[in-house]
């Protein structure tokens, strides 16, 4: 089975904000594959269904971003899966908004809350679909850009960077991490 995690901050104060768009894209696919994320434990709401007719769960820690690897460690020692069984979903910066790169590996990029999976699994061997929601404004401090929400003039580029992720994480489960590379990565 292969664990979807889409990273976020829980409150409704942070619904809509460049930081949740991992979140909002598990969000997508539960609504397209009739998915309920209905189940709460390991300090996350879940749920389990089908992409591609193969079995997947669907996750959003509940801890904030930067402790979610609490949370990920928890579901993985309870179903007795390794950090292989995982695919992380969550905004970068240094992409373009709406961009969306795929990688099988790699350092945390200076994201909190990967670098806290990073640190509770002690690996940095799992695969990641990363949506790019634009570099921060000069002037502005990083914690302060990733909470901000989407102006209306970005609002199209975000829906299509949330789309894309959900088709690479689609690819992913159908036909393997080189497949979605070589259609998602941007070339050159």
């Amino acid at each position: 089975m292969r664990i979807i995690v889409g990273l976020g901050n829980p409150e409704r104060g942070y619904k809509g904000t460049r930081h949740n768009i991992g979140a909002e894209t598990v969000n997508k696919l539960a609504y397209d594959h009739n998915i309920d994320l209905n189940r709460a434990k390991f300090r996350a709401h879940f749920g389990e269904g089908f992409i591609a007719g193969k079995k997947v769960m669907l996750v959003k820690p509940q801890t904030y971003m930067n402790l979610s690897g609490e949370s990920v460690r928890e579901l993985l020692a309870y179903y007795k899966l390794g950090a292989e069984d995982i695919l992380v979903l969550y905004d970068d910066t240094a992409l373009d908004l709406g961009q969306v790169r795929v990688r099988e590996r790699g350092t945390a990029g200076g994201h909190n809350g990967v670098k806290n999976i990073i640190y509770h699994l002690e690996t940095t061997e799992f695969d990641r679909v990363r949506i790019g929601i634009d570099a921060k404004p000069p002037g502005w401090k990083l914690s302060d850009y990733v909470t901000s929400r989407f102006i209306q003039e970005e609002f199209d580029l975000m829906v299509d960077g949330i789309t894309r992720a959900g088709d690479a994480v689609e690819m992913i489960v159908r036909e393997g991490m080189t497949a979605a590379m070589n259609r998602f990565n941007p070339k050159g």
